[in-house]
Parts: C-alpha cells; sequence; structure tokens
C-alpha cells in the first residue's frame, strides 16, 4: 500500500514533528512496506484458530487482603515540611 508525502506530512505534523524531505521520503518508503506486510497478514486464513490475548498461563499474583499496623501517624510525618492539623500540608495547586 503506498503511502502519499502528503500523508506522511500529516502524521508528522498530528505528531508534532518537523521531518526533512529525506526523512518524509524514508518514512514513506518504510510505511508503506509496514502496511503491505499488515495487509499480507490479514491475508493469513486463521479459521479454527482459538483466540488469546497471550501465549503464557495468567494466574492471580494478589496477595490476601489482610489487615496490618499502619505506620504512626507522628513517624509518618517526621520528616515532612510542613504539617497542618496531624497531616502533610501542601501548596494549593489548582484554584476553585
Amino acid at each position: 500500500m503506498a503511502v502519499s508525502s502528503e500523508e506522511i506530512r500529516h502524521i508528522a505534523e498530528l505528531a508534532k514533528l518537523k521531518l526533512t524531505p529525506e526523512e518524509i521520503a524514508r518514512f514513506q518508503v518504510d510505511l508503506s512496506a509496514i502496511l503491505d506486510y499488515v495487509d499480507q497478514l490479514q491475508q493469513v486464513d486463521t479459521t479454527g484458530v482459538t483466540v488469546s490475548g497471550t501465549s503464557a498461563q495468567i494466574e492471580n499474583v494478589f496477595r490476601e487482603d489482610t489487615v496490618e499496623n499502619s505506620l504512626p501517624i507522628d513517624k509518618a510525618l517526621e520528616n515532612a515540611p510542613e504539617v497542618k492539623n496531624g497531616m502533610f500540608s501542601v501548596p494549593k495547586v489548582i484554584d476553585s
């Protein structure tokens, strides 16, 4: 599938890239080759092939959700640059 230089310029503009004429020509050839390969893959007969998201066995690796003791507030706040009402105090970044 041939890709025009205008299409390459449009893609570059969308990606906020400034390409030289040599780069445009190179990407035109490369992208055309990639799209030709994708077209070739789309023509492969996959009848009877089961759909799979991955070839590896997926197993839940999450730990059991158990209640544990947490860090005491005074210990957690001990290196904070500023504390207010027993909490970290940070500058406001969003106006209401």
